[in-house]
C-alpha cells in the first residue's frame, strides 16, 4: 500500500483464490488482487497480455500482487438476463471475447491447452454412465481437429464481464487456457441461473444468436456446449455435490444436436 501509493477504499475480500482490496491509485478506483492459487498467476498474464482492450487494464504487478482498473459502472449482465433482455446480454459478451481473441496472445507460456483441461472427462463414462460417453465422444472430436486457436478466457459467465463505468464493458477472471475459440462461448449456456439453463427453448433461441455474433457455426458450438456440460459435470459429481442442471444441458444440446 505505501510503496504503490495506494488508500484504502473498501472492507477486503477474500475467496478461495485471492484477496481483495479496493483502494484509490492516483485519483482512480482500482483493485488490489494477491493470489493464493496458481490459477491466478495464469489468469494475470493474460490480462496482461490484453493490455484493457476487452479486459480490466492491469496497472502494476509484482510477485503475488496484482493492482487493476476497477470497474465501477452500474448495469449487470446478469440482470439484463433476468429481466427479459438476453439478446442484448449476449450480443455484448459477443463483442467483448471477440476483442479478447483477437490479441496476439496464444504463444504466451504457461497457458493451459484445452486437452489438458478436458483429461477428467473420459473417466467420467465409467463413473457415471448416462450422456458422459457421447460427452466424451464429441469433446475427443474437437480436440482432435482443432479450429481457430486462441489464447482463451475460459471462464466466460455474466458475472466475469462487468460495466467498466466508462462506456465499455470488460471481463475479469480468466483462466488462461490455449484451444479453439468456440469453446469459451459454451459457458455461456450453463448460466446464469439452472431454471434458464436447462431450457430447450432458450437453449436453440441463443445458440443461433451466439453463433451468429460470434460468427461461429452452429453445429460445432452445440458440440463444444455438450463437451464443456459434460466436463463440468464430472467435476461436481466427483466433488460430491449435485450435476443436475449440467447433465440436462447436455442432453439437451445432444437432442439439438440430432438435428443438425
Amino acid at each position: 500500500m505505501t510503496n504503490w501509493g495506494l488508500i484504502e477504499d473498501g472492507a477486503l475480500i477474500t475467496t478461495h483464490s485471492s484477496l481483495l482490496q479496493p483502494v484509490v491509485f492516483d485519483n482512480m478506483k482500482a483493485m488490489v488482487k494477491i493470489a493464493v492459487d496458481v490459477e491466478e498467476h495464469r489468469g494475470w498474464a493474460l490480462m496482461i497480455c490484453w493490455g484493457g482492450n476487452g479486459a480490466v487494464k492491469v496497472l502494476k504487478h509484482d510477485g503475488d500482487v496484482l493492482l487493476m482498473e476497477r470497474a465501477t459502472g452500474p448495469k449487470s449482465l446478469k440482470h439484463m438476463v433476468l429481466n427479459g433482455n438476453e439478446v442484448e446480454a449476449n450480443k455484448i459478451i459477443c463483442g467483448v471475447v471477440t476483442k479478447l481473441h483477437k490479441a496476439n496472445c496464444k504463444h504466451m507460456s504457461g497457458l493451459v491447452p484445452l486437452r489438458t483441461w478436458f483429461s477428467d472427462l473420459g473417466h467420467a463414462h465409467a463413473k457415471y454412465g448416462g450422456a458422459f460417453g457421447r460427452c466424451s465422444e464429441i469433446a475427443a472430436q474437437l480436440l482432435d481437429n482443432p479450429l481457430d486457436i486462441v489464447a482463451l478466457h475460459g471462464d466466460i459467465h455474466y458475472d466475469n464481464i462487468l460495466d467498466s463505468g466508462k462506456g465499455e464493458w470488460v471481463a475479469i477472471d480468466p483462466k488462461g487456457l490455449l484451444g479453439e475459440r468456440g469453446f469459451d462461448f459454451a459457458n455461456l449456456f450453463c448460466n446464469p441461473t439452472p431454471e434458464i439453463a436447462t431450457s430447450a427453448a432458450r437453449l436453440k433461441k441463443q445458440l443461433r444468436l451466439i453463433a451468429g455474433e460470434a460468427g461461429l457455426d452452429a453445429k460445432r458450438l452445440l458440440q463444444w456446449i455438450v463437451a464443456w456440460s459434460g466436463l463440468s459435470a464430472a467435476w461436481i459429481l466427483d466433488d460430491g455435490d449435485d450435476a443436475h442442471m449440467q447433465i440436462t444441458l447436455a442432453e439437451n444440446a445432444l437432442k439439438e444436436l440430432a438435428n443438425y
